[in-house]
């Protein structure tokens, strides 16, 4: 039997879910309903996050015929689509090319690590761009998750974006934390579900979801019909606080978050690496029900796909295998599962390498970079955009990052001219980019 609530200081807990350490506002917000939006095909959209700024040259748009100095350390291979060659590290994906869409012109201004981030995550540049300096701000321009938490209806009780394993930050920056990964100046309560951690461990697990020891669902529920009793306005709070019960009570989710039901085989389909798990956990997420889940390259102590120096080497054998792995995984389980068409997958980092390599390394660069999109109606075994012969410059349909976050909304069904109004009172676009259309059948 619960014990009565006899004092302030009682009510007040009973409407915390402090047992959980999770905030109400920190879950889940309502969505504002009304705003048109185009016909859609996706469900979802996994964005693979590629931190650190992987070298399109190495990967996506080799220059087999440049001087050795551009050309770099490795090969290039035949795809399963004619004409179109890729990095000899990346196999897996070659034999699966007809199944995705390749931008090779993606471009901005920006050689900072965090501002970038920014720029595609919020489809705005940053406050302060070329800068490593400024950490996250409630003054920042929402995310794409957040804005979809806010517009977009999630579908049962999970929630409607995920972030994982970690929010992006990089030791060598003095903001440490990258801008743009959260709700910005919409407020707290529309932040992406943060989830930190290595899937690969033993010990990996997500917790704050379902109930134990002395707290039984039977109690979390009275305490929930109490602070519903408790709303004096009968608005959006209590609905808040039902949907945010719902979330934590609902098998479905803890089940979602759980990887240990998948099998060994699938798993190790993959990779057994924090990659591949976090990828793996991504589409469960999705087939749930979760509509955005960003993929961070995982805190590898190694400095991400940040090669200044040991370039090839650090492409070879950390970064390539598992990123083609998990990547070719995805695509085949989403196909298999009938996921694929409803699910746009998005393959990026913050900017591109410079053209010629020196010192083993090669430096920043935001002029011409690659990103690769797939499912959700995206045409496979398609170029978009090119590069010039050095991988230097676009030539031909440059692409900023706003433009890639609008084509995630108009895949989403929310049409990136949507307008928000800050808390200065300032009537914006969710995106100052504009959809890469031609890539939809």
């Amino acid at each position: 039997m619960t014990a009565p609530l006899r004092t302030r200081r009682d009510l007040l807990r009973a409407g915390t879910l402090a047992p959980f350490g999770l905030g109400l506002s920190q879950l889940l917000a309502a969505p504002t309903a009304g705003h048109a939006a185009p016909k859609a095909k996706a469900k979802s959209v996994i964005l693979l996050f590629m931190w650190g700024g992987p070298s399109h040259l190495d990967t996506w748009d080799p220059k087999p015929d440049a001087p050795a100095e551009v050309r770099g350390a490795f090969n290039s291979i035949a795809t399963a689509v004619p004409g179109l060659r890729l990095s000899e590290h990346l196999p897996k994906l070659a034999a699966r090319a007809k199944q995705f869409a390749v931008v090779r012109s993606m471009s901005h201004t920006d050689p900072a690590h965090l501002s970038p981030v920014h720029h595609l995550l919020t489809g705005r540049v940053a406050a302060k761009v070329n800068s490593d300096a400024d950490g996250p701000s409630r003054s920042d321009g929402p995310c794409l998750g957040a804005i979809l938490r806010k517009l977009s209806p999630g579908r049962g009780a999970m929630p409607a974006a995920v972030t994982l394993p970690w929010a992006v930050s990089h030791p060598a920056a003095p903001g440490g934390t990258a801008p743009g990964q959260n709700a910005g100046w919409l407020g707290a309560g529309f932040d992406p579900f943060l989830v930190s951690g290595n899937p690969n461990a033993a010990d990996f697990a997500v917790r704050g979801f379902g109930v134990g020891g002395e707290l039984t669902a039977e109690r979390l529920q009275s305490r929930a019909a109490l602070c519903t009793a408790l709303d004096h306005d009968g608005g959006s709070s209590g609905d808040l606080r039902a949907r945010a019960f719902d979330m934590l009570l609902a098998p479905k989710v803890a089940t979602a978050f759980d990887l240990t039901k998948e099998t060994p085989a699938t798993r190790d389909r993959y990779g057994r690496h924090a990659h591949g798990q976090s990828v793996l956990l991504a589409r469960r997420l999705v087939e749930a029900g979760t509509r955005l889940v960003t993929v961070n390259w995982p805190d590898d102590g190694q400095s991400f796909w940040d090669t200044h120096g040991n370039n090839f080497p650090a492409l070879k054998d950390r970064l390539m295998p598992p990123a083609d792995t998990a990547f070719a995984a995805l695509l085949d389980d989403l196909r298999e599962r009938g996921l694929l068409d409803e699910t746009l997958v998005v393959w990026v980092g913050e900017f591109g390498r410079t053209p010629r390599a020196a010192n083993g390394g090669r430096e920043h660069w935001p002029r011409c970079y690659t990103a690769v999109l797939a499912g959700g109606g995206v045409r496979g075994g398609t170029v978009y955009g090119a590069s010039d012969k050095i991988g230097a410059y676009p030539t031909d349909r440059p692409t900023s990052p706003a433009d890639l976050t609008a084509t995630m909304y108009r895949a989403l069904g929310i049409d990136p001219d949507t307008s928000v109004t800050d808390r200065l009172g300032r009537v914006l676009p969710l995106t100052e980019g504009r959809p890469l259309t031609d890539l939809f059948g």
